[in-house]
């Protein structure tokens, strides 16, 4: 299963709110920059984002987006499911009518399981905890770069 362009930018520039939580606005100029995503593209996955009450923009000088909730309560499966629907690797996973034999085929039990697999790993991660994985890279790479 391979997500979208849109899901992967929207996770990043939730991250970044995450990693500034309760220090004010972010301006999008910042987050697609240090993302490095599109600034048109950030500019069009804000709406939906907004609109599920996930984040809140706010316009002025001290403007800018941040998120609603605190990162432990935003949940990476609400924000992949908002962005890029269905994670189902096949469609007959989310709707078995369309393929008369799902009961009969192998494949659509294997298709399910990864559906479930995934859906577990995504279920379970907030954005506090890729906060927490981003800052264990920030201090490795800094381990890494003092030692040489």
């Amino acid at each position: 299963m391979k997500l979208s362009t849109r899901a992967r930018y929207g996770t990043k520039a939730l991250l970044e709110l995450s990693l500034h939580w309760g220090k004010g606005p972010v301006l999008l100029k910042d987050i697609a920059q240090r993302q490095q995503i599109p600034l048109p593209y950030l500019e069009h996955l804000i709406r939906p984002l907004v609109k599920a009450g996930i984040i809140k923009s706010a316009r002025g000088t001290r403007g800018g987006i941040s998120l609603l909730k605190s990162p432990k309560e935003v949940i990476l499966s609400e924000v992949i499911q908002l962005l890029e629907g269905s994670i189902a690797p096949v469609a007959c996973v989310d709707n078995p009518e369309l393929y008369p034999r799902s009961d009969i085929c192998v494949t659509h039990d294997i298709w399910v399981e990864v559906k479930k697999a995934m859906d577990r790993v995504l279920e379970s991660t907030t954005f506090e905890d890729l906060v927490l994985r981003q800052k264990q890279k920030w201090n490795l790479k800094q381990l890494r770069d003092r030692q040489k």
